[in-house]
């Protein structure tokens, strides 16, 4: 007599995801250059900008009359911002580009593992990444240039939707826009310079009330602006909110617009998403 034996079920999605956040972290951690320019970035940066430029305050006249900040500390919420958005953003959509290119994709798919778990353990990982990363980044801001951190819960409340949101956001545009470039060799100069661009119109290396009213305008289409808006509210002291060009943070507005952003990628990326190279099939 025969015993038939049922073929063993795979686990659940969330527990597939946690395995291939495990997978992702490590080669992650592997790829050193990557490591070095997408975690540390940020914090480099700050230490360097803040060591420069320590000194000054960045003022401005208002209508309430004049507001001053500390550089360190108006300069902390941009590269919080500006971290995240590498961590997420442009760190998948280079990475998906390249494990498309290289076939990963391809094999992964004729896994039983599912498009969701995959997904799913990208976002892990990016999320203990940019966890690091700005415990890294806060931590220099307060013991290395004397930043106060806020000291209210709803404070942190405000820093914990704006983190989730600019990195839910980040991570599903950064899938989507993975297939753009035609080649994971383009995939790196074009993500990197579309960054860049970013940074420089969105208040993160300049302060954003001093910017031209146009760059100020096409800026506030893209999420980095309102992340870095959303991360000043969180760090800077209330009266700064007058150096905003709405002498408001914009709470409402803000989470709108990353949400908003958030359901394009999705919609996008599902649409877009491809497993195998262009010249595949």
């Amino acid at each position: 007599m025969t015993t038939v034996t049922a073929p063993a079920r795979l686990p659940g999605v969330l527990p597939l995801a946690v395995v291939r956040a495990g997978v992702e972290l490590r080669g992650f951690l592997r790829e050193r250059d990557a490591v070095i320019f997408i975690l540390a970035y940020p914090v480099v940066m700050f230490a360097i900008f803040a060591s420069v430029f320590g000194g000054e305050n960045q003022a401005g006249m208002t209508s309430t009359g004049e507001v001053s900040v500390d550089f360190a500390r108006y300069f902390l919420p941009g590269m919080v911002a500006t971290g995240l958005m590498l961590t997420s953003f442009q760190s998948l959509a280079i990475s998906v580009a390249l494990e498309r290119d290289d076939g990963t994709l391809k094999r992964l798919r004729a896994t039983p593992v599912p498009a969701s778990a995959y997904v799913l353990g990208k976002v892990l990982q990016i999320l203990a990444v940019s966890v690091v990363q700005v415990g890294a980044l806060l931590a220099l801001a307060r013991f290395g240039f004397d930043v106060p951190l806020p000291a209210t819960a709803s404070a942190w409340a405000t820093f914990a939707w704006v983190f989730l949101l600019a990195t839910a956001s980040g991570v599903v545009l950064g899938i989507a826009f993975s297939a753009l470039p035609r080649s994971a060799r383009s995939a790196s100069a074009v993500v990197t310079s579309v960054v860049l661009v970013l940074q420089f119109i969105s208040g993160v290396f300049f302060p954003f009330y001093g910017l031209p009213s146009w760059m100020q305008q096409v800026a506030s289409l893209f999420p980095l602006k309102w992340t870095a808006q959303g991360m000043r509210s969180v760090f800077l002291p209330d009266e700064a909110r007058y150096l905003e060009v709405a002498e408001s943070w914009q709470h409402g507005l803000t989470a709108a617009i990353l949400a908003a952003w958030l359901v394009v990628g999705l919609v996008v990326g599902v649409r877009t998403f491809r497993w195998r190279r262009r010249d595949d099939g």
